[in-house]
């Protein structure tokens, strides 16, 4: 794994990515909206799966109520900035990490906790990268966005830690592997976790 920030990621975001998201970035802040209700809506679905586990689900709770308010900032930022919501065919990305989540316990729930912690580690890495290059309205928020993605992406670390303790590295290696795949080889489609689009 790369030594940079954040440091599970197992590569980094392709400069083409990059380029493409800031060219594009009225049709990537639609796809962000999506996001955070996704990100929320996975938070709650671990609770319910899991309901026994106190502690995740108090973390969880906090989690999703944060990821509902990112969301709600990012619907007043797109009317302000008159960009319209539009529907959207789901990406390859969301589905690709699922591919490698195991189906049965113990092993399922650390790998989607792991999982979590990977797409809130690309967020944050992507916030990261795009805030100095968009408009001023849109980089102060997306550079206070990489600090929340941050705490999101180690509290999911925490948790799995707590699942599979010390076993939970070694499973980390594989999936941020899969993820990077994911979020490096070319793309049909540019989202906000896609690979940069064909050449």
């Amino acid at each position: 794994m790369n030594d940079g920030e954040p440091g599970i990621l197992a590569s980094p975001t392709p400069d083409a990515w990059v380029q493409a998201a800031a060219d594009r970035w009225r049709e990537l802040l639609n796809d962000h909206a999506q996001c955070e209700k996704k990100a929320a809506s996975t938070a709650l679905a671990l609770m319910f799966t899991y309901p026994e586990d106190r502690r995740l689900a108090a973390a969880l709770s906090r989690l999703a109520r944060e990821e509902l308010r990112h969301f709600e900032q990012v619907q007043k930022l797109m009317i302000a900035l008159e960009v319209p919501f539009e529907r959207q065919r789901p990406g390859r990305y969301g589905a690709g990490l699922r591919v490698k989540v195991r189906t049965a316990d113990p092993g399922r729930k650390l790998d989607l906790l792991l999982t979590g912690a990977l797409i809130e580690a690309r967020s944050c890495e992507r916030f990261g990268l795009l805030a100095p290059r968009l408009p001023a309205e849109v980089s102060v928020f997306y550079a206070q966005l990489a600090r929340s993605e941050a705490r999101h992406f180690e509290q999911y670390l925490e948790l799995a830690q707590q699942v599979a303790a010390p076993k939970w590295r070694e499973r980390l290696r594989e999936l941020a592997e899969h993820e990077a795949g994911l979020a490096t080889t070319p793309d049909t489609q540019l989202r906000f976790h896609s690979g940069p689009p064909p050449k």
